[in-house]
């Protein structure tokens, strides 16, 4: 007899599988709560928009490693996160959510928002798929911003 079901959630007379409804902002938050907790390693359920993200926040240095572990399932992307050896701070000081499924945040290539006058990114997902702002700007693109990462 199971008292409390771990992968189902019972709202009303109605059953809900543990989805998630936002996948970008689930990443975004185990990145950010593993940061907080200071973890080196984080685990995150895969999807190729996860894929992409992590790829991006790679190759602009936030991040030190990462790995995809297909399964049977749906598959990992193991991140291994990047802090200063002197400080021991982590290089992501603030990841943030911008375009919501509630709010979505479109911009044309001329208004792509700047994070800290150049110092931080913004990822937005194109036409041309997921780039950061200033390769969207570049390739005179708009499209979603879907965060702001310094």
């Amino acid at each position: 007899m199971v008292l409390f079901p771990v992968s189902k959630k019972q709202v009303g007379n109605k059953e809900y599988n543990n989805m998630n409804i936002d996948p970008v902002s689930d990443y975004l938050t185990r990145v950010r709560n593993a940061i907080g907790a200071s973890h080196r390693v984080v685990e995150i359920p895969a999807s190729n928009l996860k894929k992409e993200i992590t790829k991006i926040l790679f190759d602009q240095g936030y991040i030190l490693s990462y790995k995809f572990i297909d399964d049977d399932v749906q598959g990992k992307i193991k991140i291994a996160l990047k802090y200063d050896k002197v400080t021991n701070d982590s290089v992501i000081k603030k990841i943030q959510r911008v375009s919501k499924p509630g709010l979505r945040r479109y911009v044309d290539h001329n208004n792509i928002p700047r994070i800290l006058n150049g110092l931080g990114i913004s990822i937005v997902s194109t036409s041309h798929g997921l780039m950061t702002g200033k390769q969207a700007k570049f390739n005179n693109v708009g499209g979603e911003v879907l965060c702001y990462v310094y």
